[in-house]
């Protein structure tokens, strides 16, 4: 498995936002062959940002990256750049390769 995430810091009073911008935003991923799971998760706050994260679990980094050169990945980027307000910086990407993984029950 593969699992992608973006970090976000966004500006201080824009929380409330951005996370709406997330929630009504059609993913399509639903439609994407290898994709498993989706979280968008909050970290904490400084004073001059609060962090976020986008997190995505593949089955394998190849289903990841056949994503991202898809119809399906520009759908769902399209209106990005419209809430560049709401952000301090670029988001910064971090994939993994799972090595060991477990599962409560």
């Amino acid at each position: 498995m593969y699992i992608a995430m973006n970090r976000f810091k966004i500006m201080p009073g824009s929380e409330e936002a951005f996370e709406k911008v997330w929630a009504d935003r059609d993913t399509h991923l639903d439609q994407v062959p290898g994709f498993k799971e989706f979280q968008l998760v909050r970290g904490p706050s400084h004073d001059d940002y609060t962090l976020y994260a986008s997190h995505t679990v593949w089955a394998s980094e190849d289903a990841f990256v056949a994503w991202t050169k898809s119809e399906a990945f520009r759908a769902a980027h399209r209106n990005a750049g419209d809430n560049k307000v709401l952000y301090l910086g670029h988001p910064e990407f971090e994939g993994f390769t799972v090595v060991l993984g477990s599962t409560g029950g």
